[in-house]
């Protein structure tokens, strides 16, 4: 991206967003100055090491709550302190849980990329919809294409200019709407997406801190997820008709953009005969999962013929990765895209190849995690900060609110969602247990905080994408004209998905199977 690109603000821009573009661009090479995750979770690690000796000399301690014994630092600069770090560094990384989750589940995944599925299910459920439901449609598409991982956005942006121009609307439009979609609702979906299992392993590892044994399932944040997918969707949707249909309009469509890939967006007979027959692999997966738990004395049930602690919910991630192993491989032999059965181990060794970076960033996270559990800085510092808000009769919602604010600002320098969440959850975690607020709801909270800053964030990778698409519709566009298509909906978004979730703790709704009300 050029200096002139990153500077260019259309002439009609109000002073409030010509300052918050001023900002954003500070916010960007400060964010351009921080080092690689890796490095990242590699110095969080150092200063550890290094606070966990000097609070250890000083004799820094807490009582815990829960059975009043003296919690002290232990010095990672010791014996025992050199066998954690080298000794069971390879420990670590292996029992770190996000790791093994998230690879059963991408393995899966990987099979259904690679035969074309979910590519082909983007396509067809935004090209099939009647032209005064497409705003809203789309929008639940790209809410919902984070089952798709990180290629909802190559697919679903370009497609939605094309289907927008094909409706006789503004392309630009469908592109702010698909991509503001995707980034802005990543966190919430219809689908249990390889995302519900990593932050469930990210926050199971901190709850852990202070409540060994706690288990944050992938369902923990269902119910609230997938209504949410819905609101956002009706919020996108009025910002998108009411307000950014105005805002299009002013803007002069000047470049040819990706026309000439229109005919590759409509579905083949083939590719709608594979999504049917992998809709009826589904339905029947869902058949026999429904047949092996309702019998209330199936041994599929829990040690006390429970569904929430069967092998079904406790496994879900071995279960996804399965469904879509299945599904994918029934399109790909319906389509010839997967014609024998070896092509589907090589997918899988394709889709752990793209795993890499990730594995890599999880090395240096899980040593983090384990030097700050070790030491008990981490039950100390959530004990101390805990203690502060109690004393100080700090209003939950307020709480509520502060921890919002704090991970959306630190979420505009850090794009990654994982990485941030595992920096920072071993502290509100933690904390917020011992306030009596369930790690479910902490993980909610994130959620909202994380999504609410992904599509304004010029440190983003998919925000320059993005920019990219648009200058093929407009010539001289630069993060001046996308983000005042996108700003709109970035604040409506984070407004009325922090009211949604306050309603909803409010009222004590359960958040999802299995997870605690309150």
């Amino acid at each position: 991206m050029t200096s002139t690109e990153t500077n260019a603000v259309p002439p009609e821009t109000s002073r409030p967003l010509r300052l918050l573009l001023r900002l954003l661009g500070v916010i960007e090479r400060v964010g351009n100055k921080l080092p690689h995750p890796f490095w990242l979770f590699v110095l969080m690690a150092g200063v550890v090491i290094v606070l966990s000796a000097v609070l250890d000399a000083v004799g820094v301690f807490a009582v815990s709550p829960a059975d009043g014994e003296r919690v002290e630092i232990t010095s990672l600069l010791s014996r025992d302190g050199l066998h954690v770090m080298l000794g069971e560094a390879v420990d670590n990384f292996a029992s770190f849980p996000p790791l093994a989750l998230i690879v059963a589940v991408m393995l899966g995944v990987a099979v259904a990329e690679r035969s074309g599925m979910l590519t082909a299910l983007l396509r067809r459920t935004v090209t099939r919809v009647q032209p005064k439901y497409l705003t809203f449609a789309l929008s639940l598409a790209g809410i919902s294409a984070s089952v798709a991982s990180d290629a909802a956005y190559v697919v679903l942006v370009p497609l939605g200019a094309l289907v927008f121009k094909a409706a006789g609307r503004s392309p630009i439009l469908g592109l702010v709407v698909a991509y503001a979609s995707i980034a802005a609702g990543y966190d919430a979906s219809v689908f249990i997406t390889a995302g519900d299992v990593l932050f469930a392993g990210i926050t199971t590892s901190a709850a852990e801190l202070v409540e060994p044994g706690h288990v944050v399932s992938p369902l923990a944040n269902y119910f609230f997820t997938a209504s949410s997918a819905i609101v956002l969707a009706l919020v996108i949707t009025a910002v998108t008709e009411f307000v950014l249909t105005r805002r299009a309009q002013s803007i002069e469509v000047d470049g040819d953009g990706v026309d000439e890939e229109l005919g590759s967006m409509t579905l083949s007979d083939a590719e709608r005969k594979g999504l049917r027959n992998a809709g009826w692999v589904l339905l029947g997966i869902v058949g026999v999962v429904a047949a092996a738990l309702i019998p209330p004395g199936s041994p599929a049930r829990g040690e006390d013929g429970g569904v929430l602690d069967s092998a079904v919910v406790t496994g879900i991630a071995v279960v996804l990765g399965l469904t879509f192993l299945l599904t994918g491989y029934v399109y790909g032999r319906t389509t010839g895209s997967l014609t024998r059965a070896r092509e589907i181990p090589v997918a899988m060794a394709q889709g752990v190849r793209d795993l890499a970076p990730v594995i890599v960033l999880f090395f240096a996270a899980s040593q983090f995690i384990a030097y700050f559990k070790w030491t008990n800085m981490g039950e100390v510092v959530a004990i101390r900060g805990a203690e502060l808000l109690d004393h100080a009769d700090v209003p939950t919602v307020v709480m509520f609110l502060g921890m919002l604010v704090a991970a959306s600002v630190m979420g505009v320098l850090l794009t990654s969602g994982s990485a941030l969440w595992t920096l920072i959850a071993p502290v509100f975690v933690p904390m917020f247990l011992l306030l009596n607020v369930p790690a479910e709801t902490t993980l909610a909270l994130y959620r909202i905080a994380d999504s609410g800053t992904n599509l304004i964030s010029p440190m983003s990778p998919y925000f320059a994408m993005a920019l990219g698409f648009l200058q093929r519709y407009r010539k001289q566009a630069g993060i001046g004209t996308l983000m005042s298509l996108t700003l709109p909906i970035a604040l409506s978004v984070l407004t009325a998905w922090t009211l949604l979730f306050l309603v909803w703790w409010g009222i004590g709704l359960p958040l999802g199977p299995g997870a605690p009300v309150r």
